[in-house]
């Protein structure tokens, strides 16, 4: 991944972004569908207007705490903004709740980490919002410092660990439809090759 540096502002710091994850150079906002590699076989979900807005905010907080965007890191941005909130954007939850479940099977011990990193911040850009005509006038330094991503891993309280079991439940529950179907879909497949054999 890209490291953005302090002094970069975050107009260069988001191209830089798009180019590292190929997003294409606007992020993939305009896409009418979302593609989301999961090996051996993409697959892809409509790109929404809700959807678009939480991911620029979304794509800022990634560039911001330098979590990747492979599995392990997208768990960790949903980790992070699950626990500092994601205010009234729905899809923000929605999604992260489901990259939450993943980051329980790819990367366990960073997705408490960075669930506790989260519980810490005190606000996030879905909180206080962002105004994209100024991508040039602020660095990502500056975002750093409003977020305050600087501050060291703060230890689990009892409250934490508790919440993050919660989570766990909640995601694992959130998950459990999706298998569902895949079973049930994997089911009638055979089912109607047996049949025509």
């Amino acid at each position: 991944m890209v490291r953005y540096s302090d002094d970069l502002s975050l107009l260069e710091a988001r191209n830089l972004f798009f180019c590292d994850a190929k997003l294409g150079p606007d992020g993939g906002y305009r896409d009418r569908w979302v593609r989301v590699e999961a090996k051996p076989i993409p697959f892809y979900f409509p790109n929404w207007p809700a959807r678009v807005a939480a991911a620029r905010l979304h794509d800022f907080h990634h560039i911001a705490a330098e979590y990747e965007t492979d599995w392990p890191g997208e768990a960790e941005i949903a980790a992070w903004e699950i626990a500092s909130g994601c205010a009234r954007y729905h899809a923000a939850w929605i999604l992260n709740f489901g990259a939450f479940g993943a980051g329980l099977i790819v990367a366990p011990r960073r997705l408490f980490r960075a669930f506790l990193r989260g519980r810490d911040a005190k606000t996030n850009l879905y909180k206080s919002g962002f105004d994209e005509s100024r991508l040039n006038d602020i660095t990502v330094g500056m975002l750093r410092d409003q977020l305050e991503l600087r501050a060291a891993l703060p230890s689990a309280g009892a409250t934490d660990v508790g919440l993050f079991l919660l989570l766990c439940v909640a995601s694992v529950l959130a998950w459990l439809p999706f298998s569902f179907l895949t079973v049930i879909l994997f089911w009638l497949i055979t089912r109607a090759k047996f049949q025509i054999t």
